[in-house]
């Protein structure tokens, strides 16, 4: 470059550099103020609000399972019917089932007539009879004795020969031996026989009871019945294929009520507790509930436990296995520093930030720490103090330390809605 030109190009700059200058100083050139407005942040309670997102699912379930393995005869319900308690909902195929239940009612009627017949005819007859040989064998014994006493008067007197009176007692000693037997055997009829005869009597009764209960119950468990009220939610096979004992034949689901099942992170987890209201948001509208579960253990690999939380589902509105929001109300957190949610903005370090209007007439960028948000208020942790004036409109765009108006309002929102057409 040559000298003269080097020259030229000094008196150019410094040409420029004094026409800034008196620009700066007459004014000429300087920035507007750009019209924002505010909102005092204040110190307040604030509602804690947990949300999280939760899969749904029934209040109870039941799934059927056969006791017996036997074809499916009959359904009478299929998949979304509603059904209650008690209700049967299929039958299996069960002949040779009811052919053994009328034979062990049979075999039980029959034990129950020989107790009948042995307690009222057998028994009663034994002991009539036992009876009326006790008292035969006692009047023959009354006879033997007077005949023996008559003889012996006789032999006294010389009239007769001692054979007959040794005839007339040997008859005498029979005739007593006849009636203790009989005796006895009445004693054992009305004692021990009598007891025993009863006793096995009772005995059968209650064995064939016993079998004739077995079969019937084998019988019942081919009606299939729902154990609640509820719809079915699953019936995996068709008439004539086998039902496996152990094998779902039928899933029942109780949706009157549900239950959402959600994670929430540790230190949210940390202020919930069983009994507090809640709410379940999904497509089909939003339940009222509460919490009835929240798990006591961290799961390591998510840092997240789980959180129940249980609502009346009228009209079945919720549908099982659907993703929805939940909202638990974990209770206020009294003196919280609270600002409108319009004051939080994106910052370009990451994390959020507030543009605060200072009484220098300047916006102030300050990075800040949130907390809870609740509605349209948030919660600041740190980064703004109670009485700070926070921009809620018109900071979009707004560089550090730049001039600002506080506008009435909507004045400051039509000046952003300019600046983006």
């Amino acid at each position: 470059m040559s000298k003269l030109k080097f020259l030229a190009v000094i008196s150019i700059a410094l040409f420029v550099s004094a026409c800034s200058k008196k620009a700066a100083d007459t004014g000429e050139a300087a920035a507007p103020a750009t019209p924002v407005q505010v909102a005092t942040a204040v110190k307040e309670p604030i509602e804690q609000l947990v949300t999280a997102e939760a899969v749904l699912y029934p209040l109870k379930q039941a799934n059927i399972t056969p006791k017996i393995s036997a074809p499916v005869a009959r359904f009478l319900v299929q998949r979304g019917d509603h059904v209650h308690a008690g209700q049967l909902l299929a039958v299996l195929e069960n002949s040779d089932l009811r052919a053994s239940a009328q034979e062990s009612k049979e075999l039980y009627d029959q034990a129950q007539a020989v107790y009948t017949t042995t307690m009222d005819a057998t028994l009663p007859e034994d002991l009539t009879k036992a009876k009326a040989d006790v008292e035969s064998a006692r009047q023959a014994l009354e006879a033997a004795k007077r005949v023996l006493e008559s003889r012996e008067n006789l032999l006294r007197q010389g009239a007769i020969a001692q054979k007959l009176v040794d005839d007339a007692r040997v008859a005498e000693v029979q005739a007593q031996a006849q009636y203790d037997t009989t005796n006895e055997h009445l004693k054992s009829l009305q004692n021990v026989g009598r007891i025993e005869q009863v006793k096995s009597a009772q005995a059968q009764v209650q064995a064939a009871k016993a079998h004739y209960e077995s079969v019937a119950a084998q019988l019942s468990y081919a009606e299939i019945r729902s154990p609640m009220d509820g719809v079915v939610a699953d019936r995996p096979l068709n008439i004539g294929e086998m039902a496996s004992a152990g094998s779902p034949l039928f899933t029942i689901v109780d949706i009157s009520h549900v239950i959402a099942r959600a994670n929430v992170p540790a230190q949210q987890a940390a202020t919930l507790r069983v009994g507090q209201p809640a709410t379940i948001s999904g497509p089909g509208g939003e339940l009222d509930g509460k919490i009835t579960v929240v798990s006591p253990a961290v799961d390591p690999s998510t840092t997240t436990l789980q959180v129940w939380v249980e609502a009346p589902n009228p009209g079945e509105k919720l549908k099982l296995g659907s993703t929805v929001q939940v909202a638990m109300d974990a209770g206020a957190i009294p003196d919280a520093v609270v600002v409108p949610v319009a004051a939080l903005l994106a910052s370009d370090e990451g994390g959020e930030k507030v543009m605060i209007a200072g009484s220098d007439g300047l916006a102030h960028e300050q990075k800040v720490e949130i907390g809870i948000r609740s509605g349209d208020k948030v919660q600041i942790v740190s980064g703004v103090k109670p009485g700070d004036k926070v921009i809620t409109e018109g900071a979009l765009g707004l560089d550090d330390k730049a001039k600002i108006e506080i506008a009435k309002p909507g004045a400051a929102g039509d000046k952003e809605k300019d600046d983006k057409s």
